[in-house]
């Protein structure tokens, strides 16, 4: 293992914040960037050898590589946080605007959402991968989650059950199981992982993510979160019976009283199946 990457990982061992989830993704994200500044050259950093120039190059190539606006302040979270265990805080700018890094746009009434098609499927070589990719579009699950899942485990009938353990934040979650499309894929997921997860028994989670996100690539399947935005939009139309704002239904100031009542009641649902505290973040899936 390289040295950066290996001191970086053993950084976030010793220091154990946040949740589960967060420790992993913290470690995750962190060891890509590890990979990044070796592939540029840099071969013989440590863990203290953070400077600015590292900082302002990897900002510089998020950016043109066109990731959103949220990837990029969660990267940031973590390069402020590695700046903070080696006690070089001043390494990374406090604000974000330095940076050139914009505001998040939540509400664009623009549809992000991606239907996963067969043909997509059959480019990847990877059962595990693929298997997670159908869950992520049968049940609009966060990527981590359809990779932690124990479909054996979390299927109860009428539901899915997501464990805390397996989502963003720690929060334990129910999904109903509404169609024969759902079953179906929760009933092969069921056969192939037996009582296990979608993570190969000589795999660690962080690995299988790699695995997940190479294959992804490869094939050419790109924002994959796209798929999760297609549950919401698909359920927002199933609930009012009209389709989403960003996918050319009507605006909320266009809605009667009654249809502004069902309009809430949709959101509500949609973000606690989703995994979403407030209501308010639905309008990134459907719009406004």
């Amino acid at each position: 293992m390289r040295d950066l990457n290996y001191e970086l990982k053993q950084l976030c061992h010793r220091n154990r914040d946040g949740s589960f989830s967060t420790q992993r993704d913290r470690e995750r994200v962190l060891d890509q960037i590890a990979s990044q500044l070796h592939d540029w050259g840099y071969r013989h950093m440590g863990a203290a050898s953070l400077k600015s120039k590292h900082v302002e190059r990897l900002v510089e190539s998020w950016k043109a590589a066109g990731l959103a606006v949220g990837t990029i302040k969660n990267r940031m979270a973590e390069l402020r946080w590695w700046a903070e265990k080696i006690g070089k805080e001043k390494v990374v700018a406090g604000d974000n605007t330095h940076y050139g890094i914009g505001k998040r746009q939540y509400v664009t009434n623009v549809s992000k959402a991606r239907e996963l098609t067969a043909g997509d499927l059959s480019k990847i070589s990877d059962p595990y991968t693929r298997m997670s990719l159908q869950l992520q579009a049968a049940f609009g699950l966060r990527r981590g989650e359809s990779i932690k899942i124990r479909p054996e485990w979390a299927d109860r009938g009428d539901r899915l059950v997501l464990k805390d353990t397996w989502t963003k934040g720690g929060r334990a979650r129910e999904i109903p199981i509404r169609n024969e499309e759902q079953r179906r894929v929760l009933d092969e997921a069921k056969r192939f992982a037996g009582r296990g997860s979608l993570i190969p028994a000589d795999q660690r989670y962080v690995e299988q993510l790699r695995r997940f996100e190479h294959h992804c690539e490869k094939a050419g399947i790109n924002g994959v979160h796209g798929h999760r935005h297609h549950y919401a939009q698909t359920r927002y139309r199933e609930i009012t019976g009209w389709a989403a704002p960003a996918v050319g239904g009507p605006r909320s100031k266009e809605l009667t009283p009654a249809q502004r009542e069902l309009d809430r009641e949709a959101r509500l649902t949609i973000s606690e199946e989703l995994g979403h505290e407030r209501e308010q973040i639905t309008a990134v899936y459907l719009g406004r």
